[in-house]
């Protein structure tokens, strides 16, 4: 029952006559409405208070707003989230110490009245008129319940729950009216069950199961005759009972309620004397909600659990009923992460990018065959401090995520997978020259894009000289080769490619139809990255990443729950054959730094021009993950840097993210099988010099190129608003 407020300077007859109103109309009530209507009364004049006959009969109670569980693959919890700190429990598990406190001191005739306690009104109406000031109230238990899902129906909306608690005579009597129907549906015991599960008992607490665990870190069956004495008295005023920050008055109000206990012979005077001598012994739970509290750096992933949440119709046709659903809680959400893949993920983050590092880092790792997010994290903690962050660097845009990062040379294996589905010889060679302008005209879906014919791209280093077949130019990541190489497929196929692999912008925007796509010039997220490299490992076959595996609701009524779309991206031969080629990333090639020992994986690192991000994205049988290291807010070049106390005169895809990708994967995989990448035979024709003019230097076998460029900077590069000289001389990345 809320502390009472005096009278606001009513004279006594007044305030006398104010009560006198509410114990006629009660009479009336308890007198089975042998009256007509309330206004019989007088008491709807001016709208002041509804005909008691107007008001509907049937009490809609919320479903109360619980908190939701969220597990890892394992059933290890992850976070707690609510809106309302409360878990509901049946009578038998609570104590009957609670039951009998809370009756003794809110409602001492609770199992003598009804709905309302006429000599309860009379008796407070005597005590104020002596008084002078509302001192005592009238409230049964019943209407204190009617009251108190008022307030739970407001939800957080101050003007709803401003209705719920206004003191006006229109209020009561509809609480009365409830309160009847309520008494005559549910019966004693029942009413005294959801009040113990929906009153409020302060520090967030609402429930006897959620108080029981915040002040004393035990289940509500297992309190004793003080904690149930001490928990009752806050009640009435949880702030000014409150034990953990005013300990005296808390243990005077505990005190007051074992005296009532007593005196109702609820226990003995013995046992309520001894009670009361024994100091408050709080074992305080602090409150923990939401994934700010995640364990093992899982905070963004719980975060992302919500939106999948809030925008999948499987949860309800409206954000609205969604938003509803997820705030009522009580759910028990079980999902992908594997708490191992979790932990090796965070902790190689944190060793090789610090917190207060001027980049940062994100990783995340699926699982082929299945698209189950297994791991992701970021090196800037989940919170709103220094160094920290709420945006999940994994993701797209509208999942949470940031505008996304350039993904460089890590797009390569979508062109070659695009070019094996369209027939190429993975042994075709290119000239490669160390720099070459875009050929034009090169083939869209809608026509063909052209150049102006002054856009240079090059290699990372001078002495990559062609020609070179797919495998080698795959391995050194060669920009002229796969410039070339795009230039002859066309551009519609890559696209086509990149869609069946799920591989598209963060910004929720079309791939733009331009050949520099080819060196990653256009914005993704290491999720998207991580479920489209799952297409090689898992045989050509690309699965939407997944996240959740099940929930169970407050009733423990399973949910229908998203799941993964899987299709084939390309022919097992082609995903094949890119093992094969990424195998030699990592085993020969840029990324060799990544390579795993004792197990088959596959690669390929990316780095864009002026250092702004650099990637590995890459694979094993079981699991794909990807790697991105990067200043979010993509002002930070990457040169004459230190990242996690290791200095760089520019930093590349392989001496970063490589061995960040290295360290999460072997620990992720540790002790579990190590199957084989199946891969093709690929003959790796020699390097020839060709004699001749330089339009023929070094040919070998390759078709004549049809051409063309993506750049909108003329003079070299690719020029976006917003990314100063992003890619520079329009290098792209490597």
């Amino acid at each position: 029952m809320p502390k009472k407020r005096d009278g606001g300077g009513l004279p006594k007859t007044q305030q006398a006559a104010k009560f006198l109103g509410v114990s006629v109309l009660a009479g009336a009530v308890l007198a089975g409405l042998a009256l007509p209507a309330a206004g019989a009364l007088g008491l709807t004049a001016k709208g002041s208070v509804e005909g008691f006959d107007d008001i509907p009969a049937n009490l809609k109670t919320p479903p109360l707003s619980q908190r939701t569980r969220i597990l890892d693959a394992k059933g290890g919890e992850i976070a707690k989230v609510y809106s309302r700190d409360r878990t509901v429990v049946g009578l038998k598990d609570m104590s009957p110490y609670i039951q009998k406190a809370i009756v003794a001191i809110e409602d001492a005739r609770f199992y003598q009245h009804g709905a309302v306690d006429v000599k309860g009104i009379l008796r407070a109406l005597n005590k104020n008129a002596q008084s002078g000031a509302v001192s005592q109230g009238a409230s049964t238990l019943t209407q204190q319940y009617v009251k108190n899902v008022f307030i739970e129906e407001a939800g957080d909306d101050p003007d709803k729950v401003a209705q719920a608690t206004q003191q006006t005579l229109g209020r009561k009597v509809k609480e009365l009216k409830y309160a009847i129907q309520v008494e005559k549906e549910l019966g004693k015991r029942k009413i005294l069950q959801n009040y113990l599960n929906i009153t409020f008992f302060g520090q967030q607490a609402y429930g006897i199961e959620a108080a029981a665990q915040r002040y004393f870190s035990k289940h509500a069956k297992d309190l004793n005759l003080g904690e149930s004495a001490l928990l009752a008295g806050i009640v009435q005023s949880p702030s000014r009972y409150d034990p953990v920050n005013d300990p005296q008055e808390a243990t005077r109000r505990r005190n007051t309620v074992l005296q009532r206990m007593a005196d109702m012979k609820d226990v003995t005077q013995a046992e309520a004397d001894a009670a009361a001598k024994k100091p408050i012994k709080l074992a305080v739970s602090r409150p923990k909600n939401g994934c700010i509290t995640a364990t093992h750096g899982a905070g963004f992933f719980c975060d992302y659990i919500r939106t999948v949440f809030l925008r999948d119709k499987s949860f309800g046709k409206s954000r609205k009923v969604r938003l509803q659903r997820w705030n009522e809680g009580g759910m028990t959400i079980r999902t992908t992460l594997d708490p191992q893949t979790q932990k090796s993920v965070q902790a190689s983050l944190k060793d090789h990018v610090y917190e207060d590092d001027p980049v940062a880092s994100a990783a995340t790792i699926v699982e082929p065959g299945t698209g189950k997010i297994l791991g992701m994290g970021q090196s800037r903690p989940y919170g709103f401090g220094e160094n920290q962050t709420v945006i999940n660097l994994s993701v797209d845009h509208d999942m949470g995520g940031g505008a996304g990062y350039l993904p460089g040379s890590t797009f390569k294996p979508v062109v070659a997978a695009a070019a094996l589905e369209q027939g190429t010889d993975p042994e075709q060679e290119y000239p490669s020259p160390y720099r070459m302008p875009y050929p034009s005209p090169v083939q869209t879906c809608d026509g063909e894009w052209r150049g102006s014919g002054s856009e240079n791209v090059e290699n990372e280093n001078k002495d990559e000289v062609g020609p070179y077949a797919m495998k080698e130019a795959t391995a050194k990541s060669v920009n002229t080769y796969f410039v070339q190489l795009i230039s002859d497929i066309g551009v519609c196929p890559v696209v086509n490619m990149a869609q069946k692999m799920g591989i598209e912008r963060a910004d929720g925007k079309a791939l733009q139809q331009v050949p520099s796509m080819t060196l990653g010039t256009q914005e993704m997220s290491p999720l998207t990255m991580a479920a489209g490299y799952a297409a090689f490992a898992g045989g050509g076959r690309y699965c939407s990443p997944v996240a959740i595996e099940s929930i169970t609701d407050a009733r423990g009524r399973a949910l229908k729950v998203p799941q993964t779309s899987c299709r084939t991206a390309m022919s097992k031969k082609t995903a094949d054959t890119i093992n094969t080629l990424l195998k030699g990333v990592v085993e020969d090639g840029t990324g060799k730094e990544a390579g795993l020992k004792g197990r088959d994986s596959a690669g390929k690192t990316g780095t864009t021009d002026s250092r702004y991000a650099a990637w590995f994205v890459g694979y094993t049988p079981n699991a794909a993950g990807a790697v991105w290291v990067g200043d979010p807010q993509h002002k930070r070049k990457m040169y004459d840097i230190t990242i996690g106390g290791v200095p760089h005169d520019k930093v590349y895809g392989a001496d970063t993210p490589g061995p960040i990708w290295r360290d999460a994967m072997s620990g992720a995989l540790a002790d579990r099988p190590a199957p084989t990448l199946p891969t093709v035979a690929i003959d790796d024709p020699a390097k020839s010099k060709v004699q001749g003019d330089e339009g023929d230097k070094g040919r070998g076998k390759h078709k004549p190129g049809r051409g063309g460029h993506g750049g909108n900077k003329p003079g070299g590069g690719w020029h976006i608003p917003g990314f100063p000289d992003i890619l520079g001389g329009g290098n792209g990345g490597w």
